[in-house]
């Protein structure tokens, strides 16, 4: 299936309040790219550092937002979610133009905030599913979105009428199985502004202005699906660190890829994933009971006479196996160069039927152009 997003707008200027890993990478991007891009970062060092570096980088958060507002620019939020509601009351009492975006990895409670602010029609949330082990501006870095998927979600075009994120967990049951008639007026087009389009037109350029592929999901669905494939590996890699650290020194000696890889990310910051999993909590203890029935059962297997794990390793390949091939990768490949196998979707926003189209594309986990 191909789906195209079709848009004359023209790309507006960038301003990211936030300079850590995932904020200083996207403004070193999009000034690589061509991009009108500054930034806020409140460490006046961090700040200094950024503008030796030749980036137009600013301390003053309130004179940030005062050229935001001036020049109309997409605001986005790289900050951790704890950040997130200063920010907000920032851009609500100094912007009242300026469209919103954000990376934190957690979208249900910066779209309470969103709601609860009465910015709705401004914003469309962004997760760019890229990143390391380390933070701030010092770890930031080009082309780090590079073939990336980057979420842009959609639920105030899925049901415009809702007014907050219950309100918006009763119409998508109320419509379970009718997928965008609730967001579809008579004559077939969403019941939504054309800033809140403009926005969500930009913030499909601002991931394709990276290099990224935009994946458009809800805000539950995606906590849903990162719980599965970014928050329990965190939580499974801490575990795995501190197992092997319990082997003493030897065991450290001994570790090599295998351990290396399995507890990479257990080396990011524990301020910054204790808010990513307590925040996505409710989602997340779900696939932490699957993963302990998995277990349990490799347990109780390992102690059978003979042990048999069989069926868990060729479960645990063929399902590596097929993130391989949905990834682009191939086993055995020296290539660094990784070709996209998700579904590409075009669209028009706008069109009718094209709230629809994104609901299927969620299905599908289906790639944006953006052309």
């Amino acid at each position: 299936m191909m789906v195209q997003v079709t848009t004359t707008t023209r790309p507006r200027p960038v301003c990211i309040l936030g300079l850590g890993l995932i904020g200083g990478s996207l403004l070193r991007d999009l000034a690589a790219a061509g991009r009108e891009v500054f930034g806020y970062h409140r460490s006046p060092s961090t700040a200094r550092s950024a503008r030796k570096e030749g980036f137009e980088v600013d301390s003053n958060l309130k004179e940030t937002l005062a050229r935001a507002e001036e020049t109309g620019a997409l605001i986005v939020l790289a900050v951790p979610m704890p950040a997130v509601e200063g920010l907000l009351d920032a851009i609500a009492h100094e912007t009242s133009t300026c469209g919103i975006t954000d990376v934190v990895s957690v979208k249900t409670p910066v779209m309470d905030l969103v709601y609860d602010k009465g910015l709705e029609d401004r914003y469309v949330g962004g997760h760019p599913m890229a990143g390391t082990a380390q933070s701030g501006w010092k770890a930031s870095q080009r082309g780090l979105f590079r073939g990336a998927a980057w979420v842009i979600t959609f639920d105030h075009g899925y049901h415009p009428e809702a007014r907050s994120v219950d309100e918006l967990a009763e119409a998508d049951q109320a419509t379970l199985g009718e997928p965008g008639r609730a967001a579809l007026s008579p004559t077939g087009r969403p019941e939504v502004s054309s800033r809140w389009l403009d926005v969500w037109s930009q913030v499909a350029q601002l991931a394709d202005s990276v290099g990224a592929e935009a994946i458009p999901a809800r805000v539950h669905v995606h906590d849903a699906m990162v719980a599965r494939v970014s928050h329990l590996p965190h939580l499974l890699a801490a575990a795995l660190a501190v197992v092997g650290d319990n082997g003493g020194a030897l065991a450290f000696s001994l570790a090599a890829g295998s351990f290396r890889d399995g507890t990479r990310v257990a080396a990011s910051s524990p301020q910054l994933v204790r808010a990513m999993l307590e925040r996505n909590a409710r989602a997340l203890v779900g696939p932490v009971d699957e993963a302990i029935e998995i277990l349990t059962d490799a347990r109780e297997r390992l102690s059978a006479t003979p042990p048999d794990l069989e069926a868990l390793a060729d479960a645990g390949y063929r399902s590596r196996v097929r993130f391989d091939a949905r990834s682009g990768r191939v086993q055995g490949s020296v290539s660094p160069v990784e070709v996209s196998s998700r579904p590409v979707l075009r669209l028009r926003p706008g069109a009718p039927g094209w709230i629809r189209t994104l609901v299927q594309a969620e299905g599908l986990g289906a790639r944006i152009e953006v052309y």
